[in-house]
């Protein structure tokens, strides 16, 4: 048997984890998509603290420190967690909404336009 990992995990057997463990503990009471959302941009503030006040640079070589990676790994969990979470509550397909984000993402950001650059889009 392979290990779990992403090649091999379907995002539907993710979401089911996260709405087993929520029903398992009787908390859909408490997952209004209000108080889900608030609790993602909570675990996203967690999650940039491990980034703050590094550079560009040292914020790379932080996937070379296995005990820092392992923290960044559990609050990045945990802002997927809440996002399944949020999908789950909202009857959201998660593979549909991020296939037509990508597809308005390339329309704004056309790549032989900002290939290697950044800039705002023109309104």
């Amino acid at each position: 048997m392979f290990p779990m990992s992403d090649s091999n995990t379907t995002v539907a057997e993710l979401r089911q984890i996260v709405a087993d463990f929520v029903a398992e503990r009787d908390w859909s009471q408490f997952h209004a998509p209000k108080n889900v959302s608030m609790a993602l941009a909570i675990e996203a503030a967690e999650l940039m603290e491990h980034f703050q006040w590094l550079t560009t640079e040292a914020s790379r070589d932080l996937a070379d420190d296995p005990e820092k990676l392992a923290a960044i790994g559990e609050e990045l969990a945990d802002v997927i967690g809440y996002s399944f979470a949020l999908a789950n509550e909202l009857g959201l397909d998660i593979s549909s909404a991020i296939r037509a984000k990508m597809i308005k993402n390339a329309e704004k950001y056309p790549a032989e336009k900002y290939r290697g650059r950044y800039e705002r889009p023109t309104k």
